[in-house]
């Protein structure tokens, strides 16, 4: 691996987990902790991170929030193939709309660092996407951000970001859920992030759902989505047989990762 990928790759680290060690990313990348802590220190130079003793920490204080750094890492496991499988429905010079949680922000991650990604227009209610953009090499990528009420986890919801919305229109949608519901559909626990939800499904010409198994077997408030609004669903191998079956009987194409 060069350089420029294990730069990468340390930078995707951070941007899940927060802070990095560089003898676990010396064994993950089969390198030497000297040849890692030579990347951080370039890294650092561009001000995409901040060294301290044995590793290295996000400068971004966005990354703190706890939807980035308290997720299992099984579960963040499951939520990367699912993020690498999405990046697979995306063209170059689509126009993509990318909602608020962890695993559409792993999924903006792959993206952003994939060629499928050149001559994109992406409109996001999530500073933490936004924000993705500020550690990338120079890629023809346009980003836009609604605008709104911020949520503890840094998303933007409500009138203004459902105005915004609304007076646009993207080819795909990528969004993710706190709960799947059968057979009603897709929840989230805040009624405003439903309706700024909702305001995406409906400027979109293709929906896609990012959920990892657990998902099935959460309990929300706030329904945003039927599985009629639904066009493709993507999930891990981990979601059983029976839940599996019931949804494919409700979406057209549901995309195991």
């Amino acid at each position: 691996m060069i350089g420029s990928q294990r730069q990468q790759y340390i930078l995707r680290k951070l941007r899940t987990h927060g802070t990095v060690r560089c003898t676990d990313l010396a064994e993950e990348l089969d390198v030497s902790p000297m040849t890692v802590r030579r990347d951080i220190v370039m890294l650092e130079q561009r001000g995409l991170l901040k060294r301290v003793h044995g590793g290295a920490v996000t400068t971004n204080a966005l990354m703190s929030e706890p939807i980035f750094n308290a997720t299992a890492p099984s579960e963040s496991e499951y939520k990367e193939t699912i993020a690498k499988a999405a990046v697979d429905l995306v063209q170059p010079g689509d126009v993509i709309g990318i909602g608020g949680g962890s695993t559409a922000y792993m999924f903006a991650q792959y993206l952003f660092e994939s060629d499928n990604s050149a001559g994109t227009t992406i409109l996001t209610n999530s500073l933490p996407v936004a924000e993705l953009v500020e550690g990338l090499d120079n890629r023809d990528i346009e980003v836009n951000v609604t605008g709104g009420m911020t949520t503890r986890f840094k998303s933007l919801i409500g009138p203004i970001a459902n105005n915004a919305i609304g007076s646009l229109r993207v080819n795909k949608l990528f969004l993710g859920a706190h709960a799947v519901s059968l057979p009603r559909g897709f929840l989230t626990p805040n009624s405003l992030e439903s309706s700024t939800n909702a305001a995406f499904i409906s400027i979109a010409d293709h929906t896609i759902m990012l959920a990892d198994h657990t998902k099935w077997f959460n309990t929300s408030l706030s329904l945003f989505a039927s599985f009629d609004d639904v066009e493709t669903i993507i999930t891990d191998s981990a979601l059983p047989d029976a839940e599996l079956q019931r949804t494919r009987e409700l979406v057209p194409n549901v995309i195991v990762s």
